[in-house]
């Protein structure tokens, strides 16, 4: 749920921050129309004249002509035919059938790294070639490129990155309590009281969706804990009984422990779903912030918030040492070892097909190479310069990274015992207890 609505409303975003900006961009025309488009790159030899390449994502709408608007670039250069699939919602209900019955697309758009290695053990991907990996290395940091490899093989491009280390808020809120943008998690906790004490419960939680609450988490412990233990965690290589958790949740406690920090307490909080609690703070001004991703700001436009304006976002403020930069992507890999499957590949990962894409509305790169000037708006601008100042120090989601049945099962597991949490934040040693006894059994 959570990866399709990053995927659906990314583009949404991008297109209401470029009215900010100073002008709306309109969505290029898809691949092999007569419309607009996204500039093709530098003439170059076409060595793919009469090669197919199929690739299939998840992507709609206006996301799908923006994408196929870089495969038209790609198209161009090198003379090869692409054609586009959509996956729909599941990417793996679609692909899994394909690959059973030996016609899987040429190359597929993964929405989270789990899946990588799932393919990477029933041997459907192919290595990356030695170009491609050449293009990894020059642009990526070597996190980025850990993500895309199963076993040590390298098997994946992160092409596509959503920004979660963010908190909005409603900009009248805000002066109505005299309260300003926070920089520090104790400043956070001193504004939600100061607007608390106006007479507006600060926070719209999400808390019936449970992927908010993980989150949360992610950011607060990136924060507290530091990259390399984020990393451990991550991998269970410590256990969520580790003091690191205690600290990052004691954090978290300060929040949603105080009930009037939270809009209808925190059985209100944990009844309110994703968007609603957006719709909370815009358009029915119930609340002042929600915590949560660059795509608040679609629903903030839908409840009739101009951004930049009535909706603005702050970073999410330091709890420790590290400032956060938690990102959600998408992964590039072949699913056949063919010519015009690893030069697609290639192009994606190249500096030449990140700026040819970052032009285009709805898309940050977590190439480092790519130039932030190359965003079509400033908001948009200041987001990727923020995941290329991260550095080493960003990370993937990291529920996104474990196996679903502890980090993306509504219901169960971390989404369940967060919302435990927030139902009764006095319990954080229990609460540490029953998340190591579920990740026992999901890493088993």
């Amino acid at each position: 749920m959570r990866r399709t609505i990053a995927a659906v409303t990314t583009a949404g975003l991008a297109l209401a921050l470029a009215a900010c900006g100073g002008g709306e961009s309109a969505a290029p025309a898809p691949a092999g129309s007569d419309g607009a488009s996204a500039p093709a790159p530098a003439a170059a030899a076409k060595t793919l004249e009469g090669v197919t390449v199929e690739v299939a994502a998840k992507w709609t709408g206006a996301e799908q002509a923006n994408f196929e608007a870089v495969l038209k670039a790609f198209q161009a250069k090198t003379g090869a035919k692409v054609t586009y699939a959509s996956t729909g919602e599941d990417t793996g209900a679609y692909l899994g059938p394909r690959i059973e019955g030996g016609n899987p697309p040429d190359v597929a758009i993964l929405p989270q790294p789990g899946l990588v290695q799932q393919y990477a053990d029933q041997k459907a991907l192919k290595p990356l070639t030695a170009e491609v990996q050449k293009q990894i290395d020059d642009n990526y940091t070597p996190y980025w490129k850990e993500l895309g490899s199963a076993d040590g093989q390298s098997y994946g491009v992160l092409v596509k990155a959503a920004h979660k280390s963010l908190i909005w808020y409603r900009d009248q809120a805000f002066q109505d309590a005299g309260a300003t943008p926070p920089a520090t998690w104790d400043d956070l906790i001193k504004t939600a009281q100061t607007v608390a004490d106006s007479g507006t419960p600060p926070f719209s939680l999400c808390g019936a969706s449970g992927w908010t609450l993980t989150d949360l988490f992610e950011n607060v412990y990136l924060s507290t804990a530091g990259p390399e233990n984020y990393t451990k965690l991550s991998k269970h290589e410590i256990p969520w009984t580790d003091p690191s958790v205690t600290t990052a949740l004691e954090k978290i406690a300060q929040l949603v422990g105080k009930k009037e920090f939270l809009l209808g307490g925190s059985a209100g909080a944990l009844q309110t779903d994703f968007p609603t609690c957006v719709t909370q703070v815009y358009g029915q001004d119930k609340s002042a912030m929600v915590i949560e991703a660059d795509f608040v700001g679609v629903t903030a436009e839908q409840s009739g918030a101009k951004l930049g304006e009535e909706a603005k976002y702050f970073p999410f403020p330091k709890a420790g040492e590290t400032e956060p930069v938690v990102l959600g992507g998408d992964i590039a890999v072949a699913l056949k070892d063919s010519k015009g499957a690893m030069a697609l590949l290639e192009f994606l990962a190249s500096k030449e097909g990140g700026e040819v894409w970052a032009k285009l509305p709805g898309y940050l790169s977590p190439n480092r190479n790519v130039s932030p000037d190359n965003y079509p708006d400033e908001l948009t601008k200041k987001l990727a310069e923020t995941i290329i100042a991260a550095g080493d120090a960003v990370r993937y989601d990291m529920s996104d990274l474990a196996p679903s049945a502890f980090g993306g099962t509504d219901g169960k597991a971390e989404w369940k015992f967060l919302q435990d949490f927030v139902r009764d934040p006095s319990d954080v040693k229990g609460t540490q207890a029953k998340l190591e006894a579920e990740a026992k059994k999901a890493w088993k």
